[in-house]
């Protein structure tokens, strides 16, 4: 699988959509996901909108719980990565970033229609 570096600068403004969730491996046992080093690996919804485009949202795993995220929130992607994958006929992008933490000096709701 390749991985290829996101510039996240280049999203524009970054929105928690939901507090973080926990990655199942199998969704019937309720068995959590770990990443290599045993830790439980955690999604968060997070909106993009590049240079005014329409708002777009990804699902960003990233290894530990993310602390102090919420809804609405600006947040700084740290280690983001894109990797493409496919299983028989189905094909996507998957996103793991290093760390998701809140944007200090950031209003958690603007009003000036950032995504």
């Amino acid at each position: 699988m390749q991985s290829i570096p996101v510039d996240t600068a280049r999203l524009g403004v970054l929105r928690c959509a939901n507090a973080p969730e926990v990655k199942f491996s199998n969704s019937e046992t309720q068995e959590v996901k770990k990443d290599r080093d045993g830790n439980p690996v955690y999604t968060v919804a997070v909106t993009v909108r590049p240079d005014g485009r329409r708002i777009s949202v990804i699902e960003i795993a990233v290894s530990g719980e993310p602390k102090g995220l919420e809804a609405g929130q600006v947040v700084k992607v740290t280690g983001l990565t894109a990797f493409v994958w496919s299983m028989g006929d189905r094909q996507g992008i998957s996103f793991r970033a290093d760390a998701i933490t809140p944007a200090h000096g950031a209003a958690a709701h603007g009003k000036s229609g950032d995504a």
